[in-house]
């Protein structure tokens, strides 16, 4: 049987029509045949889809966990109508069920994700811990915005709003591009939600009083990534513990985008134009956070 299949009861308990979703979007669920004590859940970004954690699932499986893939709202549809009416309140609710699936599986739960997926992980192993009981594992995690990433990064004020509104006016609302897995741009409605789970997650990981996640931490960014700044992932790093703490750092001259971290494939348009590179040091990453997992979590 296929490890990989379409995750249902996520579609039942969230109401979604799953003839609404484009193909390849769907969320995911690979679970063992035979009961496993570790099981994590994987977080998509900002416009893009389950796809895009799909091959970091399949080496987690391959090394006995469940892996469980939620679709956050708004995401991944075939008519996404501008994501209005999409809150990062119901981003944090898509996770906290996937958690909640994950504690039914496995006593040891850990969660990671790429760029927002990555905020949300973060956001979630630092206010439950009791419920992350194994490890946090960021791709590109979205803690700071890269200053190039002028569109985001001006969205920390509210005097850009209204600029936004007008530029998107000017602009094809129609989110749907040549990408199969991933929307062709970031629309305001989104981008400001971003800002405001940036701002809810701020004080959990730049406080003073802050003392990093208390779980074992496994970090990849690259040095050229042009839309989250690595300092917001080194300023966690910094404050977690040393003897459980791992650093996966692609050199700049590598030229390794933000979302390509997470891809061991390229991802091409249906003409077969390439629309996003995959990660070269794919498989070495994956070994390494393998090698960390068995260090971590498959030992409690």
């Amino acid at each position: 049987m296929e490890s990989i299949q379409i995750w249902n009861e996520y579609y039942q308990h969230f109401k979604i029509d799953p003839n609404s979703v484009r193909d390849g979007c769907a969320p995911r669920i690979m679970l063992q045949e035979e009961a496993s004590k570790n099981t994590i859940v994987l977080v998509h970004g900002l416009t893009d889809s389950p796809y895009f954690m799909q091959a970091i699932g399949r080496r987690f499986y391959d090394i006995g966990f469940n892996v469980l893939i939620p679709l956050l709202s708004g995401h991944g549809l075939k008519e996404p109508r501008g994501m209005k009416g999409v809150t990062f309140e119901q981003w944090i609710d898509n996770v906290n069920f996937a958690v909640k699936k994950a504690r039914g599986l496995s006593q040891i739960v850990s969660i990671g994700g790429l760029s927002t997926g990555g905020l949300l992980s973060v956001q979630k192993a630092a206010t439950a811990p009791t419920e992350i009981t194994g490890g946090v594992f960021l791709f590109s995690a979205a803690l700071e915005l890269a200053s190039g990433e002028i569109t985001e990064a001006l969205l920390r004020t509210k005097l850009i709003l209204p600029l936004l509104a007008f530029i998107e006016d000017m602009q094809d609302k129609h989110l749907v591009g040549e990408n199969p897995y991933r929307y062709d741009r970031m629309d305001k409605d989104g981008a400001a939600q971003l800002s405001k789970l940036m701002e809810e997650t701020d004080h959990l990981i730049k406080g003073q009083k802050h003392k990093g996640l208390c779980q074992p931490l496994f970090i990849v960014h690259s040095e050229d990534d042009t839309a989250a700044k690595i300092q917001g992932v080194e300023d966690l790093y910094s404050k977690s513990s040393p003897d459980k703490r791992e650093f996966f750092r692609i050199g700049k001259y590598f030229h390794v985008p933000h979302a390509s971290t997470v891809l061991e494939e390229d991802i091409t348009a249906k003409n077969g134009s390439p629309l996003e590179p995959k990660n070269p040091f794919f498989s070495e990453m994956m070994d390494q956070a393998c090698d960390f997992s068995r260090k971590f979590l498959q030992k409690q």
